[in-house]
């Protein structure tokens, strides 16, 4: 019988990957569960079919066993079925523990877009420690690349009522700069290169994969890492880092085309974006993970580095046990006010992005389809009508068909500059939003774990009377949140000092380049125009 699921997340098709626009509520039948790598096929109920995210469906399977039978000459067999399939749950039972137990922990898996296997901790989750989604002993991780950040808000509590003093090695202090509260920026800052694709096998050439070389500039000795490794890096930033700092999506997974050349180079290209932003940060880039991920030396190296860089008990509202703000403890009253602040900016950010990627989406549409034919039309006109002066005998034509037979060539070539011009520069463009999409994509979810600890504070009165804390612990829980609230203070300053540089850089290409686009057409059409004689 047919599979059914209802979908738990809205998620929009990329153009050209077969995949199907779906929305939250919705209820597919799954055509095709066998795709692997993280995708099923499905139909919705207008009868269209396409890949959907696996993660973002719950399958709803029923199953209806009807037995038509006379009970006296039949019960043997009802019992010896029975039997059977009690036997069959039972294997199944075996199979499923025996897959949990022998987790591979070099999760050698069969492709870079598969699924991430690994583990979280259950007492992790059990504290509110990680941003992530499931149950909080599944060792399947699900993905977050499509929606990030966890589907509960980490309790704050695990780090409001603690004491702490911040380790040496593990510090990080936050100063006040000129605008405000800051991290502490490197002298030196960390840049790395993905370049060098290359596609390698396993498994006797069963099993193929993608390459890159990543070169950082502190050593520019470089290492290789697959995609499935860049995910492995995403998540444990995201667990250690996310409620503190928005963690960017990784480029999304992709079933089909995976080896083709156009969609290699655009995911080089979106993972060399994405690892220079991580680069940026001053604290993401100085993180043990990350310097692992640079600058490891051997195979032996990583691993023990991946299996530390696993069970870092540092996670999750545990991070800010780390923060060291040098500067006076801030009131609740200050601490709700720059959440408030943030919170607005950054939802007014991301509508205006997501504005800016639908008016771009539109625009190269119409480049590449209408525009494009629009101009191809005028220009057969053009040559359509010196044709017909050609057929008139009249002497004194010549020149002005000659300049017809010009002029219709030249807007079939402006036809063609049209159609090719958003790859030299609505590109870029349309880079940067889509990931500026992203990150401010995160912040809701990190923002959230300051609302809820100015929630909890706001209590903290009342739970003094209740006997249920001590001023004292009340004490801790506003110099805490303060603490907190340094660190967005701090990476909302961050966020906007790279903000300002990048879309004050990114603008000046489009416009430069849009320049030279007029200017070509211009000189194009001028060039035209110069066959025609004055009569």
């Amino acid at each position: 019988m047919a599979v059914k699921a209802q979908v738990l997340y809205d998620f929009t098709a990329e153009p050209g990957n077969n995949e199907l626009t779906v929305q939250e509520g919705e209820i597919l039948t799954l055509t095709n569960q066998s795709i692997g790598s993280g995708w099923v096929e499905a139909r919705n109920s207008r009868g269209n079919v396409g890949l959907v995210p696996e993660d973002y469906i719950e399958v709803k399977t029923i199953l209806i066993i009807s037995f038509v039978f006379d009970f006296d000459i039949h019960r043997s067999l009802v019992f010896q079925s029975v039997i059977l399939l009690l036997s069959v749950m039972v294997i199944l039972c075996h199979m499923a523990v025996g897959s949990v137990y022998s987790f591979d922990e070099e999760w050698d898996d069969d492709s870079d877009d598969g699924k991430s296997t690994g583990g979280y901790g259950g007492s992790q989750a059990e504290e509110g420690g990680t941003m992530q989604r499931g149950g909080a002993h599944s060792t399947m991780k699900l993905s977050l690349n499509k929606f990030p950040g966890f589907s509960k808000t980490p309790n704050p509590e695990v780090y409001l009522l603690t004491k702490h003093i911040s380790k040496g090695d593990d510090r990080l202090p936050i100063y006040m700069g000129e605008v405000g509260p800051v991290w502490l920026y490197p002298q030196i800052q960390l840049d790395c290169v993905v370049a060098d694709p290359k596609k390698g096998s396993k498994m006797y050439g069963l099993k193929s994969y993608i390459e890159y070389q990543i070169t950082p500039n502190t050593t520019n000795r470089p290492v290789n890492h697959r995609y499935k490794h860049f995910d492995w890096l995403y998540e444990r930033l995201v667990e250690k880092f996310a409620c503190a700092l928005p963690i960017p999506c990784l480029p999304d997974k992709q079933v089909t085309g995976r080896f083709e050349e156009e969609f290699i180079k655009m995911r080089m290209e979106r993972l060399q974006g994405w690892m220079s932003r991580m680069c940026r940060h001053p604290v993401i880039s100085n993180s043990d993970v990350f310097q692992l991920f640079l600058n490891y030396r051997d195979e032996k190296e990583w691993k023990l580095g991946k299996r530390k860089a696993e069970k870092d008990e540092i996670v999750g509202v545990k991070i800010f046990s780390n923060i060291d703000p040098e500067l006076p403890e801030l009131d609740p009253a200050q601490v709700e006010q720059k959440y408030e602040m943030y919170s607005q900016f950054t939802r007014s950010m991301d509508n205006s992005v997501k504005e800016l990627l639908a008016v771009g989406h539109l625009h190269w549409k119409r480049c590449t389809g209408p525009l494009q034919k629009e101009y191809r039309q005028i220009g057969k006109a053009f040559q359509n009508l010196s044709s017909v002066f050609n057929t008139s005998a009249y002497p004194r034509e010549y020149t002005l068909k000659e300049a017809l037979t010009a002029t219709g060539k030249t807007y079939e070539e402006i036809a063609e500059i049209v159609a090719g011009q958003p790859k030299k520069d609505l590109h870029f463009l349309m880079e940067t939003n889509h990931e500026y999409k992203g990150l401010l994509g995160c912040f809701p979810d990190t923002i959230a774990v300051h609302k809820a600890a100015i929630d909890k504070v706001k209590e903290a009165d009342h739970l003094v009377v209740m006997n249920k804390i001590s001023q004292q612990d009340k004490l801790i829980m506003e110099k805490n949140l303060s603490t907190m609230s340094y660190a967005l203070q701090a990476e909302m300053n961050h966020f906007h000092s790279n903000r300002i540089y990048d879309y004050n850089r990114l603008v000046q290409f489009y416009l430069e380049e849009q320049v030279k686009f007029y200017e070509t057409i211009a000189e194009k059409l001028k060039k035209a125009l110069g066959q025609y004689t004055t009569m």
